[in-house]
């Protein structure tokens, strides 16, 4: 699976680690909902690194279409609950 993060490239990510990123992402709404600021950006940080250790980065002369679409790492609480908030996304 493709796994992209905003600003940053793409990385080809295994799926075996893809249960772990759905959980935090679970963690993460939670964090947004209830407005905690340094609980949100200790998961998105613990997600990113994940991505980032387990996946391999896809060289920037490929162009593959992802099937996840991360925010930037440097997101803010309120660019989060912004995107969250959108009813155009759907959450697996």
């Amino acid at each position: 699976m493709i796994v992209r993060i905003a600003t940053e490239g793409q990385y080809r990510f295994p799926g075996a680690h893809l249960d772990r990123i759905k959980e935090l992402d679970r963690h993460i709404v939670e964090a947004v909902a209830n407005e905690d600021e340094a609980q949100f950006h200790k998961l998105y940080a613990e997600m990113i690194a994940i991505v980032k250790n387990q996946g391999e980065p896809v060289p920037d002369n490929q162009i593959m279409e992802s099937e996840i679409i991360l925010p930037p790492p440097d997101i803010t609480l309120k660019e989060a609950k912004a995107l969250f908030a959108r009813p155009d996304l759907v959450r697996g």
